[in-house]
């Protein structure tokens, strides 16, 4: 998020409008190379900061 509001200063509208490869592609513009998939880490990262909620069971 921060990236594509504060970096590429797009609208919140245009971001959350985006798709992922979308996003990518206007961050490997601005960086000059390929902007990766996230490493296992780093989504285990997001997964501890962002969790989803109990997860229910039938």
């Amino acid at each position: 998020m921060a990236a594509g509001l504060g970096v590429l200063r797009l609208s919140p509208h245009d971001f959350w409008t985006m798709t992922p490869r979308e996003l990518a592609s206007a961050l490997e513009g601005l960086s000059g190379g390929h902007v990766g998939p996230l490493g296992r880490a780093e989504l285990a990262d997001l997964m501890a900061q962002f969790p989803d909620g109990p997860v229910k069971t039938e």
